[in-house]
């Protein structure tokens, strides 16, 4: 068995709570509130605008072309793709994109983040590999399980999101999938072990990220809100 398929196997019981989580359900049958999806666009925003400056810092332990074109094109993917599941979002709650970007972060978006940047200032090129690629995993295999069950007519008010991840994510994953096992390889079973608990925390906070949107979750202490 593959290092990756290792790691799936042991967060079966996250993805699985993943996909049976209210949010994830909300989307599979059209039906979610309007501040739920505006609470999740401006998490997501964030959360995505980290992930692009933890693919750069990716890029400065790369010794290979190969591995810095990997993450330079997943920049790409979020600056020029990945904005057209949040118009989806935006164009269900009738809020344009633009008014949701710039907002502070929630708890659980602040906790993923910096469990993230930590990996990446600390880590190892494979340990950085683990910690982001529940991401990417989580969210193909969403969108592929909801295209099979849901099979959304055009008319379905998450449509184009269903499509997006379940048509459009699977050679990220993939490609990740097989540089880890390759880094695995030759790693020690320290280094394995601390790439699998990467990976595990980024997964168990994935789940936390859908219940931060369908939650509303804000700051247990209420302050006047900050837009930066």
């Amino acid at each position: 068995m593959s290092f990756s398929a290792e790691l799936r196997r042991e967060a079966d019981p996250i993805f699985q709570a993943i996909f049976e989580h209210p949010f994830v359900r909300g989307i599979a049958e059209g039906d979610l509130k309007k501040e739920q999806l505006i609470h999740y666009v401006k998490q997501d925003f964030e959360y995505l605008s980290s992930f692009i400056r933890i693919y750069g810092m990716a890029i400065t332990k790369c010794d290979s072309r190969e591995d810095m074109d990997m993450f330079n094109q997943q920049i790409s993917f979020i600056l020029n793709s990945e904005v057209h599941p949040h118009n989806n979002f935006c164009q269900v709650a009738g809020v344009p994109y633009e008014e949701l970007q710039g907002y502070a972060l929630s708890p659980s978006a602040h906790q993923y983040i910096r469990h993230m940047l930590t990996v990446a200032h600390e880590g190892t090129l494979g340990e950085i590999l683990a910690v982001l690629l529940p991401c990417p995993w989580t969210y193909w295999e969403i969108g592929e399980k909801l295209l099979r069950e849901v099979n959304p007519a055009s008319s379905h008010p998450f449509y184009e999101w269903i499509h997006f991840y379940g048509d459009r994510t699977d050679s990220i994953t993939s490609n990740f999938c097989a540089r880890l096992d390759e880094w695995a390889e030759g790693a020690t079973d320290r280094e394995r072990a601390k790439m699998k608990e990467h990976f595990l925390l980024s997964c168990q906070l994935e789940y936390m990220f859908w219940d931060m949107a369908y939650r509303i979750e804000e700051w247990p202490v209420q302050m006047e809100a900050v837009q930066r």
